[in-house]
C-alpha cells in the first residue's frame, strides 16, 4: 500500500475521497477511479520491478489473504517479508518518477 501511494498517489486519493463521499454507493459509484489505481499500480515501472522481483513473497502474501480473508491480520508475517524484500529491490536504472495519469 505503501508503494502504491508513493507512486499512484493522486489516483489512491481521488478513489479515497470518492469512498468517503459515497458511502453507500462507493462500489458502484467510484468504480472508475478504483480501475484508475488498478492501472496505475499494474503500470508503473517501480512496481513491476518489485512485483517481478519479490513474486515469491507476493504470491505468498496473496495465497494467506484468500485462506484467510476473516482475518486477514493473520498474514502479517508474509506482508513483512514482502515488504522487507521490496526495499531491498534494485531500482536504479528504472525510472521512479510518478507516471502522468492517462487522460
Amino acid at each position: 500500500m505503501d508503494i502504491t501511494a508513493k507512486y499512484c498517489h493522486k489516483e489512491m486519493e481521488a478513489y479515497g475521497s470518492c469512498v468517503a463521499s459515497n458511502p453507500s454507493t462507493w462500489q458502484h459509484t467510484c468504480h472508475k477511479l478504483k480501475m484508475d489505481v488498478a492501472q496505475c499500480t499494474s503500470s508503473h515501472p517501480v512496481i513491476q520491478k518489485i512485483r517481478q522481483d519479490c513474486s515469491k513473497q507476493f504470491v505468498e502474501f496473496e495465497r494467506c489473504l484468500r485462506e484467510n480473508a476473516d482475518t486477514p491480520a493473520s498474514c502479517s508475517p508474509q506482508v513483512a517479508r514482502f515488504l522487507s524484500c521490496a526495499e531491498t529491490v534494485d531500482l536504479s536504472g528504472v525510472a521512479i518518477n510518478p507516471m502522468p495519469s492517462p487522460s
